[in-house]
């Protein structure tokens, strides 16, 4: 591993942890000496990392700092353009438009031998036939859950039994053929999940979600037995 791929290595690894990692467990993630990860951190901090800690304490790296443009794997330049494309066919035209925005950003920072490699990913994701209404009901869906409000449902189960709603919306997953909707239901009062497809109606409150997002999503994913 070069020098530069070293730092990049170590870049990532902070990335990955919200709290102080030791000098002890980083130098044994990059595979050099605890003297080399002490010049590593300071060479990272001097090009302008917002890197926190010192020798004996942990480190960790504040948000917002970006990388300048050092080196993908093949393996990781597949990984993004596949992912951006996937968003671009299966997500609403907002997020998708995000998608393509992001890759662009992306191809601006890396070295031109790497951009051609980016144009040229041979993997493909093939188109849906969503319709224009599941796709503003995704994009009201989004909204709902960055802003953490209560939604207002008129849903139609696969029996087709209709129903009044007030959900608590706290995930969205994309299926191959539907979208479906983690959410507390205040009639139920207990987690339920909701096809996008089945929601005839769909209104954003002005209420807050009594309890954060991410809390809710916790223990959705402990009552599923969902790790990782």
């Amino acid at each position: 591993m070069t020098r530069t791929e070293r730092l990049f290595t170590l870049m990532q690894i902070l990335r990955r942890h919200r709290l102080p990692v030791s000098g002890t467990d980083l130098a044994r993630e990059t595979g050099v000496s605890l003297r080399t990860l002490y010049r590593d951190i300071a060479t990272l901090q001097a090009q302008g990392a917002h890197i926190d800690g010192e020798a004996g304490v942990g480190y960790v790296l504040r948000p917002g700092f970006l990388l300048p443009p050092l080196m993908f794997s093949a393996e990781e330049i597949d990984a993004i353009v596949l992912g951006a494309r996937w968003v671009t066919e299966r997500a609403d035209p907002a997020l998708a438009a995000a998608a393509r925005d992001a890759l662009s950003k992306v191809a601006a920072v890396l070295p031109a031998p790497l951009r051609h490699q980016l144009d040229d990913v041979p993997l493909l994701i093939g188109p849906v036939t969503d319709s224009g209404r599941d796709a503003h009901t995704v994009a009201q869906l989004r909204t709902a859950l960055r802003n953490e409000r209560k939604l207002s449902i008129d849903y139609r189960d696969e029996h087709g039994a209709a129903s009044q709603r007030v959900i608590w919306p706290c995930a969205l997953g994309f299926f191959e053929r539907v979208h479906v909707l983690v959410a507390w239901c205040e009639r139920r009062a207990d987690f339920r999940h909701f096809r996008v497809d089945r929601i005839e109606r769909l209104d954003l409150l002005d209420a807050g979600l009594p309890r954060r997002r991410q809390a809710l999503l916790r223990e959705w994913r402990a009552r599923e037995g969902i790790t990782g």
